[in-house]
């Protein structure tokens, strides 16, 4: 499948009708899901009949994406039941077989889940304002829970506090690609119609 194809696709997938700001619900734009979906499969054939979990899945776009690239299976793992449930109607829509859904906690789900996935794929909370270091959070539990690989997006400003991580944990950091997120004023408090933020796509393995 080619990337443009990809794309085009994930532009069908519905995102956030009422984004909670407390959970820094964002949406994954489909460029930028794409773009790391069919790095992830071309480039380290970390998809295709893989297991994949995708960490605060939200309405599913990483998820969805993975099962059209033929992952074993996709489970997608949110706190959020009202995400889930569009999360469900957009899987309905595609009519994909390979993807689940678990409703979780994503700080207390991986040690039920240790090294379960092949792959583990994420867009996770910055970790801005009142949810300080969740970025790092959601970042450990996914290397406990993939065999192989772990693949995020980062703000590009935290990428030495990140590598320290890594060093510290042990495992190796690559920054695949330097991204423009641009982020929709999704809330109230948003001044300005959107912003580019500058994000690394990472790619973490074991050492």
């Amino acid at each position: 499948m080619k990337l443009k194809e990809l794309e085009s696709c994930l532009q069908q997938v519905d995102g956030f009708e009422e984004p909670k700001i407390l959970l820094e619900q964002y949406p994954t734009s489909p460029h930028i899901a794409g773009c790391m979906l069919y790095t992830i499969h071309n480039t380290f054939d970390d998809i295709q009949n893989k297991l994949v979990a995708d960490l605060g899945c939200g309405c599913g776009v990483l998820s969805i994406g993975a099962a059209v690239l033929d992952a074993g299976l996709c489970v997608g793992f949110d706190i959020d039941s009202d995400a889930l449930d569009i999360f469900k109607r957009n899987v309905e829509e595609f009519e994909l077989p390979n993807i689940d859904m678990v409703q979780s906690d994503i700080c207390s789900v991986g040690s039920s889940y240790a090294k379960k996935f092949d792959t583990v794929i994420m867009n996770p909370p910055f970790g801005t304002k009142h949810n300080q270091g969740i970025d790092m959070q959601f970042l450990k539990t996914a290397l406990s829970m993939a065999s192989k690989a772990v693949y995020s997006l980062h703000k590009t400003s935290t990428r030495d506090h990140i590598q320290k991580k890594a060093n510290d944990w042990k495992v190796k950091m690559e920054v695949i690609a330097e991204l423009r997120y641009d982020l929709p004023a999704s809330y109230k408090f948003h001044k300005k119609k959107s912003v580019d933020i500058q994000v690394d796509f990472i790619r973490f393995t074991p050492t």
